[in-house]
């Protein structure tokens, strides 16, 4: 039985970057000419990151991982009981990659998911899963890990690479600690699931093969600008209505959030979801000028940024938010940050 009595804090975030900054020209010199909704959809970041060659989902975690254990030490690897893990391309045939990074680790959760949904808003689904285990079972932390790979093997790919879809993408990996304690509590959490949307996001190539199939076309995703129109406008929906319904319960109005943090799709989503919870640009901190496209790793990668630089005082009220694929899922938390975690604080 779950006990909602017990605190769950996000104790603690870090991430990891690969390689070289890669600016927007390296997409521009072979862009095709783009519609209007993929033009608004697919306007490029000035810079993304791309995983290295040979650069494995284990790799990234545990260089995401690597600025948390210096700050913590190693011995909270032995106490993590949970571990989720989202990988966008899984590398790993028929299983995901989470036994592997678990080994990556040195550790033995007695729980390990592999989400396979989630996308973009697949850090929140992670946190959802881990809390509710840590408030109904004797696990005393969890690591949640997200890892975007695709803007390097699959976006940067020859035939692919022309395509308005493929400049925007980056690369990254993200890592949540969460503890049982009061210092940084998830406060509440509001996700939903759109299951008619659920296909509407489509992996195509020409000549037309399943992705399993061999042939000559190079995998992509199957933007239209009818279906692209359509997951602006159900995007632009979806992320202030649940970031609403968690402002309702935890009787915050939207505009009084200290901090937004959501996954970072484009420039639109990113003005209409603060304009829509009435929220300045400044509480509403994003990394995709930087980083482009992160799909599930934007909310650790920016959060992590946020706290570094220091935008995030002690006792501030920060919501995540965002949305997947063609919009099949929407998720929002809200957390009442409280430091950064130490290992001075177990001993007080």
């Amino acid at each position: 039985m779950i006990d909602v009595t017990v605190p769950v804090s996000l104790a603690d975030v870090s991430s990891y970057r690969p390689g070289n900054p890669i600016s927007a020209e390296h997409f521009a010199r072979l862009r095709r000419e783009a519609g209007t909704a993929s033009a608004t959809m697919f306007d490029p970041p000035r810079f993304r990151h791309h995983v290295g060659v040979g650069e494995t989902p284990a790799d990234m975690a545990e260089r995401a991982i690597a600025p948390m254990l210096a700050r913590q030490g190693k011995d909270l690897l032995d106490e993590v009981d949970v571990l989720v893990v989202h990988t966008q391309l899984p590398e790993t045939w028929f299983v995901g990659n989470g036994g592997q990074v678990a080994d990556r680790f040195g550790i033995v959760p007695e729980w390990l998911l592999d989400l396979a949904n989630g996308g973009c808003a697949s850090f929140i689904h992670g946190i959802k899963l881990a809390r509710e285990i840590l408030q109904s079972t004797t696990a005393r932390s969890a690591l949640v890990v997200t890892v975007t790979n695709t803007a390097g093997q699959v976006f940067a790919q020859d035939q692919v690479r022309s395509m308005a879809q493929a400049a925007i993408p980056g690369d990254g990996a993200g890592i949540a600690w969460l503890t049982k304690s009061d210092r940084s509590p998830i406060l509440d959490i509001e996700t939903r699931h759109l299951p008619e949307f659920a296909g509407a996001m489509t992996s195509i190539a020409d000549p037309p093969r399943r992705y399993w199939e061999a042939g000559p076309g190079e995998h992509h995703i199957g933007f239209t600008e009818s279906n692209v129109a359509e997951v602006l406008d159900r995007g632009n929906r979806i992320v202030p209505d649940v970031a609403r319904a968690v402002c309702e319960r935890i009787a915050v109005r939207p505009s009084e959030l200290d901090l937004l943090v959501t996954n970072q799709p484009n420039r639109t989503f990113l003005r209409n979801w603060r304009q829509a919870l009435a929220l300045p640009a400044d509480r509403h901190p994003d990394t995709f000028e930087d980083c482009g496209n992160l799909f599930g790793t934007a909310m650790p990668m920016t959060f992590d940024y946020a706290v570094t630089s220091g935008l995030v005082p002690d006792g501030s009220v920060v919501m995540f938010a965002g949305f997947a694929h063609a919009g099949d899922f929407a998720a929002a938390a809200a957390v009442r940050w409280g430091g950064r975690y130490s290992p001075a604080d177990a001993a007080c």
